[in-house]
């Protein structure tokens, strides 16, 4: 396992170096930066713009900005952001714990309906679960993100006035059970998309296996349904569910824009959204690296737990 662990890791530097040359050539690209950031101070001289040009090191060839960005890359340095003057590693952390925290309850919420959801309509094909399931799981996959929060907003906070409509604590309070009215809506909106797509891997994971020749001999032993499924089905059916869960997992970190800008909730996908918008490209690329980090742990975790599932698969 140690081995495997440690080859994969070294396996990951030239694609995680590849990702970190690409995001300074897309940004060097790009529009703006600090010009077009001081640029709007109409009372900063043009020397005054080229000396902050100079103190950041734009002012170099492009090669010799990459190999010192790399270069303090490795030492866990992403450099200055241009809008707020403090490192890049303090702006992310900031942000990053709440982004977290939504991440993991919409992921939770995520795992328990799409699980539930796919089995129930597994075990009843072509029924009326079934078919409630899949309207809902069609309906989740083709409503856009921000439609579905801003009508949650309008319903739940603004009509019925039961939760809060944005932020993440209120004026008057920011306890856990504050923290936690703020976190329903947008949760809920994160995780429709994943619950919707989720749940039909389930269910077509699950009608196969329970097609297989191994079910059938189990019940023919006299294996009670609920058993076969726990014992035997679920096993096997859930490794192809684990790849994609392993893939759309980082991405709650860094795809949460739209939602947490719907519901001006403090993360790193509203934080990419604003870096963007003024064009803190140093942000921007600090967030595309750490994106890129959990994408390849997530991967890595999933080779582990396909070693879990099935003995079969050799995990050397």
């Amino acid at each position: 396992m140690l081995r495997f662990l440690v080859r994969r890791l070294l396996g990951a530097i030239p694609l995680l170096l590849g990702v970190a040359v690409l995001s300074f050539l897309f940004m060097q690209l790009a529009p703006g930066g600090p010009d077009a950031l001081f640029a709007r101070n109409a009372r900063m001289s043009e020397a005054q713009l080229q000396q902050i040009r100079q103190n950041m090191g734009l002012d170099r060839p492009a090669p010799e900005q990459l190999l010192r960005w790399i270069g303090n890359l490795l030492r866990g340095d992403l450099g200055i952001s241009y809008s707020q003057y403090r490192p890049v590693t303090e702006v992310i952390g900031d942000v990053f714990p709440n982004t977290v925290l939504l991440m993991a309850v919409g992921l939770t919420l995520s795992l328990v309906l799409a699980l539930s959801f796919g089995i129930l309509a597994a075990r009843h094909p072509y029924g009326f679960f079934d078919n409630v399931a899949s309207f809902l799981s069609y309906f989740g996959l083709a409503m856009p993100v921000f439609w579905f929060g801003l009508m949650l907003q309008l319903f739940f906070a603004v009509r019925l006035g039961w939760l809060p409509s944005a932020g993440m604590v209120g004026a008057n309070g920011s306890g856990p059970l504050d923290i936690a009215r703020h976190l329903i809506l947008p949760a809920i909106t994160i995780a429709i998309g994943s619950i919707a797509g989720w749940s039909r891997y389930v269910r077509s994971s699950t009608l196969e296996q329970l097609a297989q020749d191994y079910v059938r001999t189990a019940r023919a032993k006299g294996l009670v349904d609920q058993r076969v499924i726990r014992g035997h089905v679920l096993r096997n059916a859930l490794i192809p569910f684990v790849t994609v869960v392993a893939i759309d997992a980082p991405l709650y970190l860094t795809g949460a824009v739209l939602t947490e800008t719907v519901f001006s909730w403090p993360g790193m996908g509203r934080l990419f959204f604003d870096a963007l918008t003024v064009r803190d490209y140093p942000v921007l690329m600090g967030i595309l690296i750490l994106g890129a980090v959990l994408i390849v742990v997530g991967n890595l975790l999933a080779d582990v737990v396909y070693g879990l599932l099935d003995p079969r698969i050799s995990v050397r």
